[in-house]
């Protein structure tokens, strides 16, 4: 066989299923091999749309995300998309062709290596038949063990060489320790006196967490301690309707309740989170506190520069399993009181502050709309700017919540994430995004159009730039530049050959959503919404308002 025909039969065997790219001269014969073994190939309308459709596909699944170029100008492609997935930790192979190895001629030349370290990616190149294998191997155990992007170059005409298959193929799978990491007995020892002698405790729980399927020992620490729960902002809603303590989110996003609260915590119990410094306002949050962390790392250094005051270097379910046990005889009544709890289930705007304007919808109310009308067995993507602050902080219902923020703060990842996370589940999804970010990779809703997606997208239209609006007016200068009048999107989606309203009540809000609903499809919902709605992050950072 041929090295290509290789490296596609051992991405198959590393549980390879659906690949993201574009095909072109230097990973077509890769691409033809992989359609042989059953391979399902998304063709996309550009390569760095095609690595966040894997990112995407790479949350939703648990699995590495695979996606593939050409040489040169297809790899240069993937710079945004790239780093936005490095600095996420997600688990990513991209196979990338290159031009013959050597050939710094070639019209598509680029040095792929040193591309690779500057867009924040591992690098591996397939330099001759017999390494190819062990290339595939390395680049799956790296990106699944240290939760990394890897990149394999393979130069076309080591592609085209001859492979002689001596040995069956062994995935990187069979190298990766399953054993659960056990907390050391004197460390369980400190965070029990710790939490023991606290009074007000809270949980945090993270992304790790969630993924690890930990919610009942998180829920039976909450019980035994009386602690209040929040989450970080990519544990959005997880575990929310189990728990009569659930504050929401822990930092920026968390609402004036949440911070009220939080501020009153002595002690902290992270798991699986990171604690970086939107969770803890730079360690504002959390002023009195004391910290106990869970992580599977080694060590974590918080957002406040410190380490925790007790570090758990545990698998979730493991920590908090031996930590709930050795807290055994411990009722403290902690936040659960009925006073907390009447703080906590008051609803977080007043209806009566909707602000009322012909043909434009008050985004707050529109988000209790989309919320009220889309079940929570339907997964949401949150992207990042302005207008989708309204979605992060008010989404209330239960649900899968994937977000973007904070991950090198490009616009324009989310609709791409949420492709990626319906192929990988095959399940309506849906997300909130800014009609700019949206637009930006507006070719991409023919994407899932074609090959009949069951995604919404909800854009969130205020006709401009929000966030740089808002930023513009708070410091003195012209906000109308950052306005950029927009089309009729839901008239752009059908002409894609998906679905599309644009709404400019409440009325037609819901009548579109319940057509999605009712009968899931690639449909865009152009939500027309006034721009004289400040969110609450914009109003504590721009104006330092106490909201």
């Amino acid at each position: 066989m041929k090295v290509y025909e290789a490296l596609a039969a051992a991405f198959a065997a590393e549980g390879t299923t659906d690949v993201f790219g574009m095909m072109g001269d230097a990973n077509m014969h890769w691409m033809n091999a992989l359609a042989q073994r059953g391979t399902r190939l998304y063709e996309v309308r550009h390569e760095g749309a095609g690595l966040s459709m894997a990112h995407g596909f790479a949350r939703a699944s648990g699995r590495p995300g695979v996606v593939t170029t050409t040489s040169g100008p297809g790899v240069a492609q993937l710079a945004t998309s790239m780093i936005v997935a490095a600095r996420a930790r997600i688990p990513l192979v991209a196979f990338c062709g290159e031009t013959p190895l050597g050939d710094e001629s070639a019209v598509q030349y680029l040095d792929q290596r040193r591309f690779a370290a500057a867009i924040e990616c591992e690098f591996l190149r397939v330099t001759k038949a017999d390494a190819a294998e062990e290339v595939v191997r390395r680049a799956f155990h790296l990106a699944r063990t240290e939760s990394r992007p890897v990149m394999i170059s393979a130069p076309i005409d080591v592609q085209l060489q001859e492979f002689e298959d001596v040995m069956p193929y062994s995935p990187s799978t069979e190298l990766l320790r399953t054993s659960a990491i056990l907390p050391h007995p004197d460390r369980i020892e400190q965070a029990r006196e710790l939490i023991a002698a606290s009074k007000r405790p809270v949980i945090i729980a993270g992304r790790g967490a969630r993924q690890a399927g930990a919610d009942d020992e998180v829920l039976a620490l909450q019980q035994r301690t009386g602690a209040l729960l929040a989450t970080t902002l990519q544990a959005k809603n997880w575990l929310y309707g189990r728990t009569d303590y659930h504050v929401g989110i822990a930092g920026l996003f968390g609402s004036k309740v949440a911070m009220e609260l939080l501020q009153e915590a002595d002690c902290v119990i992270a798991v699986g989170a990171s604690l970086n410094h939107y969770t803890i306002e730079s360690g504002y949050l959390f002023p009195d506190a004391t910290f106990v962390q869970i992580d599977t790392a080694p060590h974590v250094v918080m957002g406040n520069g410190r380490v925790a005051d007790c570090y758990l270097q545990a698998d979730a379910i493991t920590g908090l399993t031996a930590l709930t046990d050795a807290l055994d005889g411990l009722a403290g009544e902690g936040f659960h009181t009925p006073d907390v709890h009447s703080r906590l289930t008051a609803p977080l705007v007043d209806p009566a502050d909707y602000r009322r304007e012909p043909g434009l919808i008050d985004p707050r109310e529109a988000i209790a709309v989309i919320d009220d009308e889309l079940p929570g067995e339907i997964g949401l993507v949150l992207g990042s700017g302005h207008q989708t602050d309204f979605g992060t902080m008010l989404f209330q219902r239960s649900r899968e919540v994937t977000s973007n923020y904070g991950m090198f703060g490009a616009i324009g990842q989310a609709p791409l994430l949420t492709i990626g996370a319906a192929v990988a589940t095959g399940e309506p999804t849906f997300v909130v995004e800014g009609d700019a970010s949206f637009l930006m990779h507006l070719p991409e809703f023919e994407t899932a159009c074609r090959y009949g997606l069951p995604v919404l997208v909800v854009v969130m239209n205020d006709e401009g730039l929000g966030a740089e609006y808002h930023k513009a007016a708070a410091k003195g200068l012209d906000p109308a530049l950052a306005v950029i009048p927009t089309p009729e999107l839901g008239t752009v989606a059908r002409a894609l050959g998906g679905r599309g309203a644009t709404v400019r009540t409440v009325e037609e809000l819901r009548a579109a959503l319940g057509e999605y609903v009712r009968a899931p499809r690639p449909t865009v919902v152009d939500v027309r919404i006034t721009r004289d709605v400040l969110s609450v992050p914009y109003r504590r950072i721009q104006y330092g308002e106490d909201v």
